[in-house]
């Protein structure tokens, strides 16, 4: 019982971890990316589906993206969903290709998407322990049925604390890559 609650946390601050990585793919850095466009849906035949389910996304320099659409009657639709999106992204297009350059980050769009990013990962340091408080009261529920002994109740509480620790110093890792990213030139 104890070692399916602690499974259970684990699992779930797994995907809290995965979750915040998706979010700061979603912030631009200087660089070209494809992950950066993965939020633009485009309307396919009726249907809003993403971006890569059309085209294919290529880095073609360390600043551009090449979006290639499948069907050349796509082409169009695929720009005007990129400038429609709210990531500041001007594509231009010659034949059925589209680029999308990456416009410089100024200081004060950095300074943006940093505290943007830092407020990601509260959020998530929120959601793990979020998940902690849950398996701990998991475990008192345990414990008042008389399921599980004290002894047994700190030892579980101990474990799924380290647990959290681990996944919130994950955070963070996560959050000064993406800071590291975010403040080169």
């Amino acid at each position: 019982m104890i070692n399916e609650i602690k499974k259970d946390a684990e699992a779930r601050m797994q995907k809290t971890v995965e979750s915040l990585h998706s979010a700061l793919n979603k912030i631009r850095t200087g660089r070209a990316h494809p992950s950066i466009l993965d939020s633009i849906r485009v309307d396919y035949y009726g249907g809003e589906v993403p971006i890569n389910q059309v085209a294919n996304v290529n880095v073609e320099d360390a600043r551009t993206l090449a979006v290639i659409p499948w069907e050349k009657t796509m082409v169009p639709v695929v720009e005007k969903a990129i400038i429609k999106s709210d990531l500041g992204l001007n594509p231009s297009t010659s034949g059925s290709n589209i680029r999308v350059p990456m416009p410089a980050l100024t200081e004060e769009t950095r300074k943006g998407y940093i505290k943007q990013a830092r407020s990601e990962a509260e959020n998530a340091r929120v959601a793990v322990r979020n998940i902690r408080r849950d398996a701990n009261a998991h475990l008192k529920g345990l414990l008042k049925d008389k399921e599980i002994t004290e002894d047994e109740e700190h030892g579980a509480q101990d474990s799924v604390q380290k647990l959290t620790d681990k996944f919130i110093a994950e955070v963070d890792q996560v959050l000064e890559s993406k800071e590291k990213d975010l403040m080169e030139i």
